[in-house]
């Protein structure tokens, strides 16, 4: 039997301009705070905005926004993502009420398919994805699932975190996936080491954010969030490549 849900996920995601997933090759890069950065950034700009949190074991775009998910979102032909901020949210939180969850093969799949079709995401100019970390099965399926999809990676300097990122690379590349280019996250110092590791196709690499000490204390604060050095840098190097 033909499973029907691909062609729902495509006329729910019919409405949306552009849809930009933020990836990295490994955890712990700040990829959720790059996407939910971005999300807010653009909200702010007047732009109709949604955040898609994909990683399932880890969701963290709803601490970043300060949101405590109880009750189950609206329902209508769908589910309506709660406005949360100025941008349209939806997260595997909302169901699992942020309790841990175990999920392995099938299930992961079935877990993303099924959040893609019953999100009701309406016109929107942007849909920002928080994607989950590597290279496996959630990587995978967004990119079966979802298309046309643009993808901002995100590294730090760690030369395991620019191996990992210039796989991913290679991937999109052999994909040919469209990359908007790659953010190095958490720069303490000048280093080489971007030089060396950075992906091949140097016209990728967008620039570094510095290490924000403050970061931490803005978390649940997004007004505070939107005003830490952080997203200054992170705005310096998206603003050309969205208007671009």
């Amino acid at each position: 039997m033909i499973d029907p849900r691909p062609t729902v996920i495509n006329k729910r995601l019919a409405a949306i301009d552009r849809i930009i997933a933020v990836a990295s090759g490994k955890g712990g890069v700040g990829k959720s705070m790059v996407s939910t950065g971005l999300a807010l950034s653009l909200s702010k700009k007047g732009h109709t905005v949604g955040l898609l949190d994909l990683d399932l074991y880890g969701p963290s775009s709803h601490i970043i926004l300060g949101v405590k998910p109880k009750g189950f979102p609206e329902e209508n032909h769908g589910i309506i993502p709660p406005l949360v901020h100025g941008i349209h949210f939806m997260s595997i939180v909302y169901f699992t009420e942020d309790k841990p969850g175990a999920f392995r093969g099938i299930d992961i799949t079935n877990i993303i398919i099924e959040l893609l079709t019953i999100t009701q995401w309406r016109s929107l100019d942007y849909l920002i994805i928080d994607m989950p970390p590597g290279m496996g099965d959630e990587f995978l399926d967004v990119l079966a699932l979802i298309k046309p999809c643009e993808y901002l990676l995100v590294t730090t300097p760690s030369k395991v975190a620019m191996g990992a990122v210039m796989k991913l690379t290679r991937l999109l590349e052999e994909l040919q996936a469209p990359i908007l280019g790659t953010i190095e996250n958490m720069q303490l110092t000048h280093s080489s080491t971007k030089q060396d590791e950075q992906p091949r196709n140097s016209k990728q690499y967008l620039g570094s954010i510095r290490f924000d000490t403050t970061l931490e204390e803005t978390i649940g604060k997004p007004e505070e969030f939107l005003q830490t050095s952080f997203m200054k840098d992170l705005q310096i190097l998206i603003d050309p490549v969205l208007s671009g």
